[in-house]
């Protein structure tokens, strides 16, 4: 009898996800909610072989509204198992972003090996009176492997000290001085804090208040080191809103040294992590040793409350693995899918150089994959080249290189509903920054978003878009009488 209902329980369980990824628009192995809002990864973590993803989440309606962190597990970063809420609002605030960590040494007093979160207290009552400032940084542990969270009584640890934006902790060690930095996002700028036990913390450093973009108020910092060619530099992560370089959200970073007070940039070039609409507020897993593993909100303050989804609204990014390479004396970050991703990949018997002619058309072979698949080629940076991906309602996301002006381009103009806001259906466009003479892409496609990673990684976009069909046609067209070669697709697949 047992043994019947397990198999009825994995019946309804398989009906179940079979419908909700069936949904419009539904990415099918991004991470998206069941149901509901979704917008800032927060707390993310790696402890006992298992990624732990907290989010911004309201649980009562697919728009915005009084936030706390969701959970999510996973032990190969692509099947994520929802768990309870983790941290509700309460007396002192709505509970908006932060981080977590193991506290290997029990600094904090909550037990050895306890994780800790560190987040920020936003006071929406306090706002509306105007009587004084709203945010605080607060803490919350867990001694059950992050099943179940306690508030610390002596919330807040960190008060404001008398500004409007302070917010976001992003909490590491540092283990030439043995102490906690909090990296902390205040107005247009970083500061730096540190701590012993994660309950009294010290100001060290601001930064950034006449470096990068300015177009809108920081969010969401990271900072940690990546070590490239035998030298470790550190890379100082900040998203910003507005004030992207195609409009709305983005992710800027700077990289340089840190000597656990100060942090000092290498040039005053302006980056960015991705140059892509939807790629925001991302942040790194901790505790993950030298492995940097990166993941993002895959949405737009300028539009994230009106995109067309019904009964969630809200994805991640794919999970990305960064590095540092060097072009012209510039350190840049360099993010390509994590190498778990290998798993989801069935390679397809295609292959193809696209020589004499001019069109290489690859319908036939993407037809059948649902609008999931990875398209990647290589071609002479010399030439421009364009990719269409279609659908049988004559829309077209169009993909490509301009020789011209030396970058990539993701055009949505004419990819299926854009209404919904009047600066959606726009062309996007990222600078090529290799220098070598060969190019290379890869395009990574989930039903309604489409990530391209070039030339190793070193410039990267992220562009949701909502086709009333699924993508299921493909096209190759060069722009000159060089070949494109190396062209391959698989198709990319959770089994659901």
């Amino acid at each position: 009898m047992n043994t019947i209902r397990l198999m009825i329980f994995m019946m309804l369980l398989e009906l179940q996800t079979n419908k909700l990824y069936a949904q419009d628009f539904r990415p099918k192995f991004h991470f998206s909610p069941k149901v509901h809002w979704m917008n800032d990864p927060n707390g993310m973590i790696y402890h006992e072989g298992v990624y732990h993803l907290f989010y911004q989440y309201y649980p009562n309606d697919i728009k915005w509204g009084p936030m706390h962190w969701a959970h999510a597990t996973s032990k190969d970063l692509f099947t994520w198992q929802e768990k309870a809420i983790a941290l509700y609002p309460d007396s002192l605030g709505m509970i908006f972003s932060g981080s977590a960590v193991v506290d290997e040494n029990n600094t904090a007093g909550f037990g050895k090996n306890a994780l800790v979160a560190i987040f920020t207290h936003h006071n929406a009552e306090i706002e509306k009176a105007k009587t004084g400032f709203y945010e605080y940084q607060s803490l919350a542990y867990s001694t059950d492997n992050g099943e179940t969270w306690t508030k610390y009584k002596g919330n807040p640890v960190l008060p404001n000290p008398g500004i409007t934006d302070f917010r976001d902790p992003k909490v590491m060690w540092f283990e030439k001085d043995k102490k906690w930095i909090m990296t902390l996002a205040t107005k247009d700028r970083v500061t730096f804090y540190s701590s012993a036990d994660l309950k009294s913390w010290k100001k060290e450093s601001d930064f950034g208040s006449n470096l990068g973009a300015h177009g809108g108020v920081w969010e969401c910092p990271d900072l940690f080191p990546l070590e490239v060619n035998g030298q470790t530099k550190w890379v100082l992560m900040v998203s910003i809103n507005p004030g992207g370089p195609n409009g709305g959200s983005a992710t800027q970073y700077f990289t340089g040294s840190f000597n656990g007070k100060t942090f000092s940039p290498d040039s005053n070039k302006q980056k960015w992590v991705d140059y892509g609409t939807d790629n925001y507020a991302g942040v790194t897993w901790s505790n993950t040793g030298k492995r940097k593993i990166f993941i993002g909100w895959m949405n737009n303050w300028q539009y994230a409350d009106l995109v067309p989804t019904k009964e969630w609204r809200g994805a991640a990014t794919l999970p990305r693995e960064l590095g540092l390479t060097k072009v012209e004396g510039e350190f840049y970050l360099t993010s390509n899918p994590v190498k778990e991703m290998a798993g989801l990949i069935k390679p397809l018997a295609v292959k193809k150089t696209l020589s004499t002619e001019k069109v290489l058309n690859l319908s036939e072979t993407v037809k059948s994959l649902k609008g999931c698949f990875k398209l990647s080629l290589t071609f002479d940076a010399s030439e421009s080249f364009t990719i269409n991906l279609g659908n049988n309602k004559g829309e077209k996301l169009i993909v490509g290189y301009d020789v011209k002006l030396g970058n990539y381009f993701i055009d949505r103009t004419k990819a299926g509903i854009s209404g919904f806001e009047k600066g959606f259906a726009r062309k996007h466009i990222a600078p090529r920054i290799s220098k070598s003479k060969t190019g290379k892409i890869s395009l990574i496609l989930d039903a309604a978003s489409l990530e391209l990673f070039a030339d190793e990684g070193i410039t990267s976009m992220t562009d949701t878009f909502f086709p009333t069909s699924p993508i299921n046609k493909l096209e190759i067209i060069k722009g000159g009488n060089k070949p494109v070669t190396d062209i391959a697709i698989s198709g990319i697949s959770l089994n659901k």
